[in-house]
C-alpha cells in the first residue's frame, strides 16, 4: 500500500459568493418602507498552508477533488449571508505549486507559509446597496460571483542540507541511520529504498538535516527506475554526497565508474553543477573493499574530490564524515543572503485607466475584455430588465459604449464580454432603458403599490373624492 507520495493533481474550487436579496420592508403605516435586501455573504477560499506534521502528499492522492463552503444568500431586514469557510489544506514543507501547463505558482517553504489557490467568489450587493438618489427603490439585486476553481499540480521537494546520491544497495540507508535517527528499511537487494528517508545530525554546534535519496541508475534523468520520481528531492540541498559501494558483487561495475554515471544523469537532470560534492567510499569493513579503497582513492583525489572512507556496520570513519559535512553546511548557510521582511507595495492604477479593451473580431463582433465588465456580468440577472438596465448603466460609465464607438461598432452588431468559452453575446443598442425612467412622483413608486390592495383602494377613495369635487365645483344654484 503506497505510504508516501510526492507529486498530486489537485482538482480545486472556492466557494461561490451569495446571491444578494431584492426585499421591500412592509409594515403597517409605512406604505413606502423602502428596499431592506441585504448582501449576500463571500465564498470561501482554498489555502494551501506549510504544516511541519505533514510528510507526504498521500491524502491528496486519494482525495483529489477539494471544494471550499459557499456564501450564504442575503435575507430581507438587511440581513447580510453569512460568510463561506475557508478551506486550509495543510501540505509538507518544500511543496511547489505548479499550473497546468507547468509554470511554478508558488514555493511553499518554512513553517505557516500560505497560498491562495483558489479565490471566493465576491457575494452580490443587495436592494438596499443598490439604491441611490435616482434609483431609491431598486427592484433587483446582484448574484454573488462563481468561485474560482481549476487544477494544479502538488510536488514534493524535500527540504535538505545533505543528499545521499548513488547506485541501488550502496549502504546510504545505512549510512543515514548511523549518522542520524532516522530508521529507513535496509536489506540486502536493489531499491530497497522507494521514499526518500530524511534525518537529523549534530556535529558539534551545527545541525543539519540529511536525505537517502532512493537508488539511481543509468537513464535515471530520462525516466529509468526510481531516478526521475526522486531526482527533484536533490534540488533543495546544500551538498551532494555520492555513496559508492567497494565491495559490490557485479564485476562489471566498479566505484569509479559509479560515479561517474551518477555525474552525467545529475548533469542532463541539471542545476546541480554548483553543489560541492563530497565522494564516500562504503564498505571498507569487507577486505577486498578496503583494498579496493586504497586503490581509487588517489584517482578521485586527483579529480579534486574530498575522499572518506567509512563504514556504516563497523561505524568507521563517521565522526570525520559527519564534521566535514556540517562545515561545508555552516559555509553554504552563512553564503545565503539575509532574508529581508516582505515589503508590501502598492501600484495604484491610473486615473484615465478604463481597465478593459474592445477588440473587432470577425463576423462584426465585438468583445470586451476587462475584469471589471466581466464581473458585472456574472453578477447580472439577465430575467430582471431592471437588472440589465443597470448594467448598462454601469457599462455606460466605464466608457464601454464610448469605446465601441470608436471602435466602429453600430447598432445591432453583436458585442460579447468575457472570454471565447463563457462570454455574453448580445445585440449593442447605445441607449438603454436603465429603470430610473420607470419612477413616477419623488417618494412614489408604481411598484409599491401595484401589488398592495390598500393602495388600490386610496386611489379609489381619492379618484371618488376628485369627481365628487368637480360635481360639486360644476353645481350652479337658483
Amino acid at each position: 500500500m503506497t505510504t508516501f507520495v510526492d507529486r498530486v493533481e489537485l482538482h480545486v474550487a472556492a466557494g461561490n459568493g451569495g446571491h444578494g436579496c431584492a426585499s421591500v420592508h412592509r409594515e403597517k403605516f409605512k406604505p413606502l418602507g423602502g428596499p431592506d435586501g441585504g448582501n449576500g455573504g463571500r465564498g470561501g477560499d482554498v489555502i494551501l498552508v506549510v504544516d511541519q506534521s505533514v510528510t507526504t502528499l498521500l491524502d491528496y492522492h486519494h482525495s483529489p477533488h477539494r471544494k471550499a463552503t459557499n456564501g450564504r444568500p442575503g435575507e430581507g431586514g438587511n440581513r447580510s449571508g453569512k460568510d463561506g469557510q475557508d478551506l486550509v489544506l495543510p501540505v509538507p514543507d518544500g511543496t511547489v505549486v505548479l499550473d497546468g501547463k507547468g509554470d511554478v505558482l508558488a514555493d511553499l517553504v518554512g513553517h505557516g507559509t500560505t497560498y491562495i489557490a483558489a479565490e471566493g467568489g465576491r457575494g452580490g450587493l443587495g436592494n438596499a446597496a443598490l439604491a441611490s438618489a435616482r434609483r431609491k427603490a431598486p427592484g433587483f439585486a446582484l448574484l454573488g460571483e462563481p468561485g474560482r476553481s481549476g487544477d494544479i499540480v502538488l510536488e514534493l521537494k524535500t527540504v535538505a542540507d545533505v543528499a545521499l546520491v548513488g547506485y541501488p544497495s550502496a549502504g546510504k540507508s545505512s549510512l543515514i541511520s548511523v549518522l542520524s535517527a532516522a530508521k529507513p528499511k535496509i536489506a540486502d537487494y536493489p531499491f530497497t529504498t522507494l521514499v526518500p528517508n530524511l534525518g537529523v545530525v549534530t556535529a558539534g554546534s551545527t545541525v543539519y538535516t540529511i536525505a537517502d535519496v532512493p537508488g539511481l541508475i543509468p537513464g535515471a534523468s530520462q525516466g529509468r527506475g526510481l531516478g526521475l520520481e526522486f531526482l527533484r528531492h536533490v534540488e533543495r540541498c546544500s551538498v551532494l554526497v555520492h555513496v559508492l559501494d567497494t565491495a559490490t558483487p557485479e564485476s562489471e561495475r566498479d566505484p569509479v565508474s559509479d560515479l561517474d554515471v551518477i555525474e552525467e544523469e545529475l548533469r542532463q537532470y541539471g542545476g546541480l553543477e554548483d553543489r560541492p560534492r563530497i565522494v564516500v567510499l562504503n564498505k571498507i569493513d569487507v577486505p577486498d573493499g578496503q583494498d579496493l579503497a586504497d586503490l581509487i582513492r588517489p584517482d578521485l583525489e586527483a579529480r579534486g574530490h574530498r575522499v572518506f572512507e567509512v563504514s556504516a556496520v563497523a561505524h568507521k570513519g563517521l565522526k570525520e564524515l559527519s564534521f566535514a559535512l556540517a562545515e561545508i553546511v555552516a559555509e553554504a548557510r552563512a553564503a545565503k543572503p539575509v532574508e529581508e521582511a516582505t515589503r508590501v507595495v502598492i501600484r495604484p492604477k491610473a486615473v484615465d485607466d478604463a481597465g478593459f479593451t474592445v477588440t473587432p473580431e470577425e463576423d462584426g463582433l465585438y468583445r470586451v475584455r476587462g475584469e471589471k465588465p466581466e464581473r458585472w456580468v456574472r453578477q447580472t440577472d439577465f430575467n430582471n430588465d431592471e437588472a440589465v438596465g443597470y448594467l448598462a448603466d454601469r457599462l455606460a460609465r466605464l466608457g464601454v459604449e464610448e469605446q465601441l464607438m470608436k471602435a466602429g461598432a453600430r447598432a445591432g452588431d453583436g458585442v460579447a464580454i468575457g472570454p471565447e468559452d463563457d462570454a455574453v453575446v448580445f445585440d449593442w443598442e447605445p441607449t438603454v432603458m436603465a429603470g430610473a425612467e420607470m419612477l413616477g412622483r419623488r417618494g412614489e413608486d408604481h411598484r409599491f403599490e401595484a401589488p398592495r390592495p390598500a393602495a388600490q383602494r386610496r386611489r379609489d377613495r381619492d379618484a371618488e373624492r376628485d369627481d365628487a369635487q368637480r360635481e360639486f365645483d360644476g353645481f350652479e344654484p337658483f
